[in-house]
């Protein structure tokens, strides 16, 4: 398996089950714990270790949202709780999701140990919001560690893939446009605020793609090819039991 096979076969997975935990019930309810309503804690808890900066940092650091709302919604969580303590919250109710999703996964412990060395291998540099979630104390138990390091190393692509669409030359709000145009409200717009989507906006997305392949693709070519099959193994049995 070459290290683009291996992209293709990970990320995918990485990016859909890497927020699997944002918004079932048990994490909604860590949040209501701590006095934060589900968008609050989804907001604060991603945002939490980067502390108490000003919005817009946080709004450049989380990209495809309007900025107006994660304001609003950053204001109104910080009026209840400390940043750090709603994102720690927001990763225990992570790592909960794996101790009741995860235990009884074959080869676990490798499972992590393969994560834990893509997480390590990773360069930080100019990724905001990955740079500062892989800063917080992770669960010394491997399921609830597991979840997170996918969690994680689902930062890392996201946080990679703004600077792809940085570097072609194409808003975060257009490249959401395009991939969700359903959630568009969702994240704060409104139907007059819609872009033009041309053939140049899809190739400039398609680079953005490749580009961000570029980018996190060290991190994964650390890996030999009993780790790969390992990591792709382990994100096909967390797929199978999370979708179910």
């Amino acid at each position: 398996m070459n290290n683009q096979e291996l992209l293709d076969a990970a990320c995918p997975t990485i990016n859909v089950f890497g927020a699997a935990y944002y918004f079932t019930p048990e994490t909604l309810q860590a949040g209501k714990n701590i006095n934060l309503g589900g968008m609050e804690f989804y907001v604060q808890g991603r945002a939490g270790q980067m502390g108490n900066c000003d919005p817009d940092a946080v709004s450049a650091a989380f990209g495809y949202f309007k900025p107006a709302l994660l304001k609003s919604i950053l204001e109104a969580a910080r009026a209840k709780v400390e940043p750090r303590v709603a994102g720690a919250a927001h990763l225990e109710a992570c790592a909960a999701l794996g101790r009741a999703k995860l235990a009884s996964l074959p080869q676990l412990e490798a499972f992590v140990a393969v994560l834990e060395k893509v997480n390590d291998a990773a360069d930080p540099d100019s990724l905001a919001l990955y740079a500062a979630i892989r800063t917080e104390t992770l669960a010394s138990d491997a399921p609830g560690r597991a979840m997170q390091l996918i969690a994680i190393l689902r930062e890392f692509r996201g946080s990679a893939h703004l600077v792809a669409l940085r570097a072609v030359g194409i808003k975060s709000s257009t490249a959401h446009f395009i991939k969700r145009p359903d959630m568009w409200k969702q994240f704060g717009y409104t139907e007059d605020e819609a872009p033009e989507v041309t053939d140049v906006e899809l190739q400039k997305m398609a680079e953005a793609e490749k580009l961000t392949d570029a980018l996190v693709e060290p991190a994964y070519a650390v890996l030999t090819q009993d780790e790969r099959k390992v990591l792709i193994d382990g994100l096909e049995a967390v797929k199978a039991v999370l979708s179910s």
